[in-house]
C-alpha cells in the first residue's frame, strides 16, 4: 500500500504548524516538541490553532501592552487565574478575529479549553510554573445533539438520486453522466462500509481486494486496519473501477482511487459537496455529511448485530463510549413505536 498520500497530509500539517508556531509565544516549542512523540500531525496542528485564540484573547484583554501575541512570556501564562480563562470561555461566544466574526458552542469551547488545559498541564509538569490554574475550570456543559442519518427508505433514494441524477440542476446534470458512476462507488462505500471520508480519499487502487472483498484503511493516527464489504459495495466498485480504466487519460495521481474531474485524487472537500448534492435532494430537511452515513452504516449494524463492540471495532473507535453515541436514534425509534399505545377514548367511541 502506497503512503504518499498521508505522508504528503502530514507533511502539509506540519508545515502550518511551523509557520503558527512563529506567531506563537517562543515557549510554545518546548510545548509541541514534547508532545511531538504522542500526537498526529493534525491534532497538533488544531491545539496550535486553538492555542493562537487563546493567546490572542490575552493580548487583547489581559495583555494589552502587547503588540503581539509572540510577545507573551511563561512569567505572563504564569499569572493566568482560572477568572481569566472563564472569561475566555465566554469571549468565545462571539468574538471578532482576522476581520471575521466568529461564535463558538458548548462543544466548540470545550475543545479550546482542552486544547489550554493540555498546555498549562505540560509547563507544571515541567516546572516552568508553579499552578495550574486552568484545572479549576469546569468543562461547559454540553448539550446532547440528535443523532442525523438517513432511514432505510432514505438509503435507497439517495443510492438511485446518484444513479439517475433527478431532482438535479441543469448545471448538476451536465456533470452527472460522466461522474455518475464514481458517486454511486462512493456513496456505496460509506453507507456499506462506515468508512470515514479521510480514509475514503486516502484509499489506493492496490487498498482493494476482491478475492475476499477486503480493503486496507488508513486510521486516524496512522494504524492500519482491513474492512470488509459485502457484494453490492463489490459491485459498485468493479463499476467504477471498471469505467474509470476505461477512460484513462494522463493521470495526475494515477495511484488513487477516487479521482476528481482534473484526474487527480478526490478531496475532503470534493466529496462532502458529493453528499450534500445528493443527500438535500432526497432529504432537504436533515442537513446529512459524509460523517452522518457513517452514523447511518453504524446505526443500522447495531440494530442487526446488537453488538456495541463490533460496531466499534468496524468503525474504528478506541472507546466503546463514543460508539453508544451513534445509538441516540435508536431511543428515537423507540420512542415512535410507543406513540399511541396510550388511550385517550374509549373504544366505542371515534
Amino acid at each position: 500500500m502506497s503512503d504518499d498520500f498521508y505522508i504528503q497530509r502530514n507533511n502539509k500539517n506540519l508545515d502550518k504548524i511551523e509557520r503558527l508556531l512563529d506567531e506563537l509565544p517562543s515557549f510554545c516549542y518546548d510545548y509541541f516538541l514534547g508532545i511531538d512523540s504522542q500526537t498526529s500531525p493534525l491534532t497538533r496542528l488544531n491545539y496550535a490553532h486553538d492555542l493562537k485564540i487563546f493567546f490572542y484573547f490575552l493580548q487583547e484583554k489581559k495583555y494589552r501592552g502587547k503588540k503581539i501575541i509572540s510577545d507573551i512570556t511563561l512569567n505572563d501564562l504564569e499569572l493566568i487565574t482560572s477568572n481569566d480563562i472563564e472569561y475566555f470561555l465566554s469571549f468565545l461566544s462571539h468574538y471578532r478575529y482576522n476581520d471575521t466574526e466568529h461564535n463558538c458552542n458548548e462543544r466548540a469551547k470545550a475543545r479550546k479549553l482542552s486544547s489550554v488545559r493540555a498546555m498549562f498541564k505540560f509547563f507544571f509538569n515541567k516546572g516552568y510554573i508553579s499552578v495550574d490554574n486552568s484545572a479549576k475550570v469546569s468543562t461547559p456543559k454540553q448539550h446532547e445533539k440528535p443523532i442525523i442519518r438517513l432511514d432505510s427508505n432514505e438509503v435507497f433514494n439517495i443510492l438511485d438520486t446518484a444513479e439517475n441524477g433527478n431532482g438535479l440542476t441543469a448545471h448538476q446534470l451536465a456533470y452527472h453522466e460522466k461522474n455518475k458512476i464514481r458517486d454511486v462507488a462512493i456513496l456505496t462505500l460509506f453507507l456499506g462500509t462506515g468508512i470515514r471520508i479521510s480514509e475514503l480519499v486516502g484509499l489506493n487502487n492496490e487498498d482493494i481486494n476482491f478475492n475476499d472483498n477486503s480493503f486496507i484503511v488508513t486510521r486516524k493516527g496512522g494504524s492500519k486496519s482491513i474492512l470488509y464489504f459485502d457484494d453490492t459495495v463489490a459491485t459498485a466498485l468493479k463499476r467504477y473501477i471498471e469505467h474509470k480504466n476505461e477512460n484513462l487519460e494522463i493521470l495526475k495521481e494515477p495511484d488513487a482511487l477516487f479521482l476528481s474531474n482534473q484526474s487527480s485524487r478526490l478531496t475532503v472537500r470534493a466529496v462532502e459537496n458529493l453528499v450534500h448534492k445528493y443527500a438535500k435532494i432526497i432529504s432537504p430537511l436533515k442537513n446529512i455529511s459524509p460523517h452522518k452515513l457513517r452514523s447511518t452504516y453504524g446505526t443500522q449494524l447495531y440494530k442487526a448485530t446488537g453488538d456495541i463492540y463490533i460496531v466499534a471495532d468496524v468503525l474504528g473507535h478506541k472507546d466503546v463510549n463514543t460508539t453508544r453515541k451513534h445509538y441516540a436514534a435508536i431511543s428515537d425509534d423507540n420512542r415512535r413505536a410507543v406513540a399511541g399505545k396510550v388511550k385517550l377514548k374509549r373504544d366505542d367511541e371515534d
